[in-house]
């Protein structure tokens, strides 16, 4: 694609640029930004069986210190079972020639009771705390959005995806309505104040299904995907509801001014499309989807005439299993990512439990560059005897890190900013954990570390780092989505 410039001539290439706001000029920019030393998961103990507040873990990933490995920090929430799920910014790169922007709260929304939290990070990196609004500006102490304005002011709920605009607001992404039934909308909140301003989509013009978003303002567009009802999906996976036509396969095409929809795109095998990803170049028209149920990778792209089209361009093969809720176990991709730099895709396949890399240089062609098991369903010694594989010659050995034998599988995935570092979690959504994998529950999810071969393209893991959410004081967590303070590949948007 072509080569981006800075648009801020203040910027030197090894510093963060101190007077254009937040963020980085470009992702190449980015890509020379600092190694991360802290990042932030929100931890889920909603179906756990532990009655406590999910929280915010602060974990500590610098080598050279003394805390390596550890959760250095836990922020609980006011409230019980809020299904901490996603985080986004309240500003990000999108707003990067804006000097009066920070980059210093977390917008934490719930997937199940709708809240959202605001979170402090710029005061003590190390230690957030929940954001206290001006006394003169909101009359509560703390600034925590409250379900209800969220049901008034949009009629939506269920909250998902948040990612912050070039405006100054902050969009997320919503699975329902009030009620539970699906509805793929979105809700604005002012990024100063954090208070609900309405729907982003014009009135009545909501998608059928709503999960994640990415938008892309050079070609005027935002893509949303689907997964389903609130309460086809709250309290498990039931495979009658994928017969009755309930999960989603469709992408969403929306004019970025106009906000409402102007193409829909049936997806051919794609069942539950999850997590989208345009390429970070700003000027690229194209990019991917991961097809959970599906198991396979969409590239979507603009067409000359300046319609969209969707092409599958992975496939992961089924497994033929015995000992499973299925006759044939999916690899179910739940998370993907693509590098600063557009070069490698990655994602993971939750239930056959490998982590993949891919060069992406030929978008129509990826190329299988690493891949590596952890944990998963197929794993030897375990309940699931695979009876026919078109990929693997044997079944995949558990993993045991630091005498810890991993349970769940590869499911959230972040990069560093330099594409060399991968961290991973376990838990999926605590519904589905406790029926896929019953011993994340017992044992907690971990966090760990791969190392990347960004030259030849590779993965291995890092056995010196584990962290056990197993072990923490209130009893085992659900780790779910990482972000470092300084934005990273899925958080920030280009424009």
């Amino acid at each position: 694609g072509p080569k981006l410039q800075p648009t801020c001539p203040l910027v030197s290439t090894a510093t963060k640029c101190g007077q254009c706001g937040p963020g980085y000029a470009t992702p190449l920019e980015a890509m020379k930004g600092p190694r991360e030393e802290i990042v932030y998961l929100p931890c889920i103990y909603r179906n756990t069986g532990t009655e406590a507040p999910d929280y915010l873990a602060t974990v500590d990933v610098d080598p050279k210190s003394p805390q390596y490995c550890q959760v250095i920090h836990r922020l609980p929430m006011p409230n019980l079972k809020d299904e901490l799920h996603h985080s986004g910014w309240n500003t990000c790169s999108s707003c990067f020639g804006d000097s009066s922007k920070s980059r210093t709260k977390l917008v934490l929304p719930s997937l199940i009771s709708s809240r959202i939290y605001i979170v402090d990070v710029g005061s003590e990196p190390r230690a957030p705390k929940l954001h206290k609004a001006h006394a003169e500006a909101i009359p509560h102490p703390l600034q925590v959005v409250e379900p209800k304005d969220v049901h008034a002011k949009c009629d939506l709920g269920y909250l998902h995806t948040s990612h912050c605009l070039a405006n100054g607001e902050v969009m997320i992404s919503a699975l329902g309505d009030p009620k539970g039934n699906s509805k793929g909308g979105f809700v604005l909140l002012d990024g100063e104040t954090f208070e609900v301003k309405g729907s982003w989509e014009r009135p009545g013009s909501a998608a059928p299904m709503g999960y994640d978003f990415w938008y892309q303002p050079r070609h005027n567009v935002m893509i949303s995907t689907e997964w389903a009802a609130p309460n086809v999906i709250r309290d498990g996976f039931n495979p009658a509801d994928v017969e009755a036509g309930l999960y989603g396969s469709h992408l969403h095409v929306w004019d970025w001014q106009r906000h409402e929809i102007i193409q829909t795109l049936p997806l051919k095998d794609g069942l539950i499309p999850l997590e989208i990803r345009f390429l970070h170049n700003p000027a690229a028209a194209q990019g991917f989807v991961g097809c959970a149920l599906g198991s396979n990778i969409q590239r979507f792209y603009k067409n000359e005439g300046g319609t969209w089209s969707v092409e599958k361009v992975i496939q992961v093969p089924p497994k033929k299993v015995k000992g499973w809720m299925l006759p044939e176990m999916p690899g179910l991709i739940t998370d993907i990512l693509l590098s600063l730099d557009d070069r490698f895709l990655y994602f993971s396949n939750w239930l056959h439990g490998d982590l993949r890399q891919y060069d992406i240089s030929d978008p129509q062609r990826p190329r299988l560059t690493g891949q590596l098991f952890i944990g998963g369903s197929i794993a030897k010694g375990g309940p699931v005897q695979v009876l026919e594989d078109q990929e693997l010659q044997g079944q995949p050995e558990p993993l045991v890190v630091k005498g810890k034998r991993v349970a769940g599988g590869p499911q959230m995935i972040q990069l560093s900013l330099d594409g060399k570092r991968l961290y991973v979690t376990t838990s999926l959504y605590s519904a589905w954990d406790k029926q896929f994998y019953p011993e994340l529950i017992r044992e907690g999810s971990v966090m760990l570390q791969i190392d990347v071969d960004t030259v030849k393209g590779g993965l291995r893991l890092n056995p010196n780092f584990l962290v056990d959410f197993g072990k923490e004081p209130l009893g085992p967590a659900l780790a779910h989505e990482l972000r470092y303070p300084g934005g990273d590949c899925s958080s920030d948007i280009w424009i």
